[in-house]
């Protein structure tokens, strides 16, 4: 069983940076693929970034070049470093585990889900 928690959420400001964190529990943390997915009020969860177990990542349109994924296996966490934030990136950020170390853009590619943090970037 793979337990995950984010952290470092809050409130900024539009342009401003914040970095999520992700820590799991288990011991095949280096051998999964993790992802970070978003769900703004009112909207379906939608993918972010992820990064395979060899560290190859993958990024949605939406934040390519201001958002960048980042893993240590030795902590057992993944980040997400988000800078030049927009009020359009307001959401519920979760992260995610793969059972395998290939990286997915669906939702449904991920076994583990943390409850999530909120970002909240204001205008």
């Amino acid at each position: 069983q793979v337990q995950l928690v984010e952290s470092g959420g809050g409130l900024v400001q539009a342009g401003g940076s914040l970095r999520l964190s992700c820590a799991s529990s288990g011991r095949t943390f280096s051998s999964r693929a993790l992802g970070w997915f978003r769900r703004a009020p009112g909207k379906e969860r939608e993918f972010v970034a992820a990064i395979s177990s060899g560290g190859t990542t993958y990024y949605a349109d939406s934040v390519k070049g201001r958002f960048t994924i980042s893993r240590d296996n030795a902590r057992d966490t993944v980040y997400l470093q988000m800078n030049t934030l927009k009020p359009e990136d307001t959401a519920v950020y979760f992260c995610a585990a793969r059972a395998y170390g290939s990286l997915s853009d669906s939702d449904r590619a991920y076994l583990y889900w943390g409850p999530g943090t909120q970002v909240t970037v204001s205008s």
